[in-house]
């Protein structure tokens, strides 16, 4: 790629540009297509090696444009995206703090570079460039090098992250947090790929090493590590009491409610007595006085990417805040004059005024680069050979950005046309007459000076694959060997279920004591050299667990009953092993050139993960026995792709394949991506639910039985007696856990004949556990899907402007909302008060009482985008598709558990879009902090 990134250094006005910029503080222009911006961008991030501040109207734009920089300077060229804040001015909302510790990650660079690092490059939205952020002068106070050798008592360093926003954990998993375990120290910096720890000897830092937060093992030594604050809002943990309380104090809320009122003190109290409160944010105009603007070095270039737009962005989202501001004055629900988190429009200006800048457009009559946008062949191979002929007959140079080089090079191999890899020549350069291949992830092509033609995989094959690997997030997982903290729930192996409440001395012994509370106020003092008869308690529901009491057969009860569990469990876990290893299965053929070309057309590139669990699948699949492999994957990782495949294999060999689903909703949604994807090959595909009329699913079982049908996808009706498949060979299971009994039974037996693959993000701890026991072979998909980005969550009170607001800022990028209220009785009112919020907008109801031609046609409509708002019960948990919808609102959230909030949240970000998810609860519900 850097080979074509130098092509554009070839074109005088481009060398006109560059002495332009260089010389002149004020605004240069330019216009170039859409398509070549990227390239454009990445060529001047390369040449002028200063830091740059790329501006774009929306927050999507930057996002898009952000991975196209980056396919073009490579993954390891300092490149990053200032998010935009997790709220509007004046919202009051708790969210994850990911957002924030990116922002202060990114601020971070800019504050730290000197010409001995890496030039940064950020891409940001109009709203990011707006938002107040934390002062320059706080992240100066914050910022300090702790260094191998450095003596500082440990109890000061504690002391002074904790001012800073670090928050005291048993042990270190997520980037804020931080621990203290005798002489050792462990810090997360929001700065750092990895948390670091601190070995004293004495006062002096004897070792300083990074560690995994997930095996807490050292790995290697380093010898400095740099800190910064682990909060936007740092500013009144920095500030003297006496100047904290001035800046409250001066708060009006003589025109607030009494509701608000309260809400205030109660969150200005957590101010004054050091905390932060969780709806940080909403205070955070009252101390950020900051701008991203003002961490950049002078020698630094801002373009601005349609500066129109961007002008007619900042004047809709200041005339919003100022709408915002005025009706929660009315509401009685904001202090006079209180601050917007945004700066006017006048600040912005003047900071920009003293910038070097400039300004894209793609029109006008300014200073014009020589780029069209390259031909289109919408996948019709034999039409772009044709025109790769006659620009080399022309002597015009001929450029390939793909990600499927070799299939390409052999398909115009097939036509007589030779080209030449850049990948396998790092020193080669594009020639005139020649046609050239590299891989990458451009999206769109252009045509250069008249002579240098650019394709995509875009214009060569009709779609993308979009490769935009996920950061990954770090999370805390749950550890049996981590200390038990007080409040936990604990099992004794002998007395059994109970809450540990901290460790004691009993009189003058030195001998200390684990206290664990039973029920009726008994409690239970065990000596910690028997600690292991004490394990930590893990249930297999969100439900808090009932105390047992002591004196009593109920344990032993309990014991009893899950021993003979265990035992029959075990007995058929057994059974089915023998069984399995006795059995003679099908042997599948190796992959035939039709799987290829189908895997080929996927239109994204494949995880890591999903490459070597599709292996894992094709290898069972070859085997003379019974496949019986359980796939794990977060909601939308890519398992339904990896089953496809299967699928396809199967039916190469003349099998048939079922593929069983718990809701009819989901069916028709395999049903419509299976159809979509294989539509290139002569399969069959049909779906029985009760969508389908009895005629029209007897059709489908006569066809079944007679071999007519490849591929049937269906929820439990699959498994009724009339339906008979001719030759069976592979049974796909999606979310096998939420099939009866009954179902089970049949789904045990079938296991002994054919090849099956079941799916679930979400498996029954007995799932789990035969997969772990080896009964069941278990392959886990952990690699984000590449376009998806986190689901950006918050958790507020029920507020209608709020609702308005989260629907209308969807509806602006064309996209489509989820509501979700889990009461049939009472979802009629509640679409009735969104209609009444948004009059304009399309919303429907979809319930599982509805009757099934009214909600297929629902369902049908909002697949397709004519329904704007669907508000709906859980029929949507599991597994619906419907990549346009990328905000969810669950109302009364707080009813919901914690595994259907996770699995709901899984219907929104699965395209390339960031998608939000707002829980809601009733107004004055208290909501405790860990419940948040």
């Amino acid at each position: 790629m850097k080979s074509v990134l130098g092509l554009l250094s070839e074109m005088p006005a481009y060398g006109n540009l560059l002495e332009r910029i260089d010389k002149q503080r004020e605004t240069s222009e330019v216009a170039v297509i859409n398509a070549a911006k990227p390239y454009l961008i990445a060529a001047l991030y390369r040449d002028l090696r200063m830091p740059i501040i790329v501006i774009t109207s929306k927050a999507d734009n930057a996002n898009k444009l952000k991975e196209q920089i980056v396919a073009w300077c490579g993954s390891d060229s300092n490149i990053d995206l200032f998010p935009e804040p997790d709220r509007l001015p004046y919202q009051r909302v708790s969210t994850d703090n990911f957002s924030e510790n990116e922002r202060i990650r990114v601020l971070s660079g800019l504050f730290k570079y000197d010409k001995n690092r890496a030039t940064p490059l950020v891409i940001m939205s109009t709203q990011s460039l707006m938002q107040k952020v934390t002062a320059l002068e706080d992240f100066k106070a914050s910022y300090h090098i702790i260094k191998l050798g450095m003596q500082i008592e440990p109890y000061e360093l504690l002391k002074k992250w904790q001012s800073l926003g670090y928050k005291s954990e048993s042990i270190v998993e997520l980037p804020g947090s931080m621990s203290h375990r005798g002489g050792i120290l462990d810090i997360y910096p929001l700065t750092s790929e990895k948390p670091v720890r601190l070995e004293f000897m004495g006062n002096t830092i004897d070792s300083l090493r990074l560690f995994d937060p997930q095996t807490q093992r050292s790995q290697e030594s380093i010898s400095s590590i740099e800190i910064a604050l682990a909060t936007e809002l740092i500013a009144p943990l920095l500030m003297k009491k006496s100047e904290l309380k001035g800046i409250i104090d001066a708060i009006d809320l003589s025109g607030c409610s009494a509701d608000v009122k309260r809400h205030y003190k109660q969150d200005l109290n957590i101010f004054l007595e050091g905390g932060i409160p969780a709806e940080k944010q909403f205070y955070a105009p009252l101390f950020n006085t900051g701008n991203v603007l003002d961490y950049i070095s002078d020698n630094s270039l801002i373009i601005l990417d349609e500066q129109q737009n961007i002008n007619q962005t900042m004047e809709h989202l200041d005339a919003e805040a100022g709408q915002l501001k005025q009706d929660k004055l009315t509401n009685r629900e904001l202090p006079n004059g209180y601050p917007s988190s945004y700066f006017s429009i006048e600040d912005i200006q003047l900071r920009l005024n003293k910038r070097k800048k400039l300004s894209l457009s793609s029109w006008g009559d300014v200073s014009r680069l020589d780029f069209s946008p390259a031909k289109d062949f919408g996948g019709k191979l034999p039409d772009f050979a044709d025109e790769v002929r006659g620009l080399l007959s022309s002597k015009n140079r001929v450029i390939v950005v793909t990600h499927q080089a070799k299939r390409l090079s052999e398909l115009l191999e097939e036509e007589d046309i030779y080209s030449v890899n850049l990948d396998e020549k790092q020193d080669a350069t594009p020639g005139f007459g020649a046609i050239s291949i590299t891989g990458g992830a451009v999206t769109d092509g252009w045509i250069m000076n008249g002579n240098t033609c650019l394709f995509t995989d875009s214009e060569v094959f009709g779609f993308i694959k979009q490769r935009r690997f996920a950061k990954k997030r770090p999370v805390a997982k749950v550890k049996l060997y981590e200390d038990i903290k007080p409040g936990d729930y604990v099992v004794h192996i002998e007395h059994g279920i109970a809450r540990f409440t901290g460790i004691t001395r009993m009189g003058a012994s030195s001998i200390e004591y684990m206290v664990l509370q039973y029920a009726e106020g008994d409690r239970l003092y065990v000596p910690v050299d028997q600690i292991d008869r004490v394990g930590r308690y893990i249930g297999g529901s969100d439900k808090t667990p009932v105390l047992n009491r002591l004196g009593t057969q109920d344990w032993a009860r309990a014991k009893k009953k899950a021993q003979k569990s265990v035992e029959e469990v075990a007995e058929e876990l057994l059974e089915l092993y023998a069984a399995r290893e006795a059995a003679s299965g099908f042997a599948f053929s190796p992959d035939t050139v039709w799987q290829q070309e189908m895997e080929a057309a996927f239109p994204y590139v494949e995880t890591p993960d999903q490459i070597i669990v599709q292996d894992e699948v094709k290898t069972d699949m070859s085997k003379a026995k019974p496949m019986d492999r359980l796939i794990m994957g977060d909601v939308g990782y890519g398992k339904t792709e990896v089953a496809l495949r299967a699928a396809f294999k199967a039916i190469m060999d003349n099998k048939q394949v079922a593929v069983l689903v718990p809701t009819t909703v989901l069916a028709e949604q395999h049903f419509a991506s299976f159809t979509q994807r294989l539509k290139a090959f002569p399969i069959s595909v049909e779906v029985l639910s009760r969508f389908r009329t009895h005629k029209q699913q007897k059709e489908i079982i006569e066809k079944l039985a007679e071999g007519k049908v490849d591929i049937c996808i269906g929820t439990h009706r699959l498994l009724q007696k009339d339906v008979i498949f001719k030759d069976l060979g592979l049974l796909i299971i999606d979310e096998e856990q939420r099939f009866g009994v009954n179902h089970k039974e049949y789904l045990k037996n079938i296991r002994k004949e054919v090849d099956v693959l079941a799916m679930s993000a979400t498996p029954i701890p007995r799932t789990l556990h035969m997969s772990l026991v080896g009964v069941r072979d278990m392959s886990v998909i952990e690699t984000p899907p590449e376009e998806r980005l986190p689901v950006r969550t918050y958790v507020a009170e029920y507020d209608g402007q709020l609702v308005k607001e989260a629907i209308m800022k969807e509806l602006e990028r064309d996209g489509q909302v989820f509501f979700v209220h889990n009461r049939v009785q009472s979802i009629r009112m509640v679409a009735e008060k969104v209609r009444e919020l948004l009059p304009y907008v399309r919303i429907a109801v979809a319930h599982g009482r509805m009757a099934e031609n009214e909600l297929e046609s629902v369902m049908t409509d909002f697949s397709r985008g004519d329904i704007d708002v669907l508000v709906c019960t859980t029929i949507i948990e599991s597994g619906l598709d419907v990549p346009n919808a990328n905000t969810l609102i669950i109302n009364q959230a707080d009813r919901f558990g914690l595994t259907q909030l996770y699995q709901l949240r899984g219907r929104v970000g699965r395209g390339a879009n960031l998608a939000y998810a707002y829980l809601l609860y009733d107004k004055g519900k208290n909501i405790t902090e860990e419940a948040r």
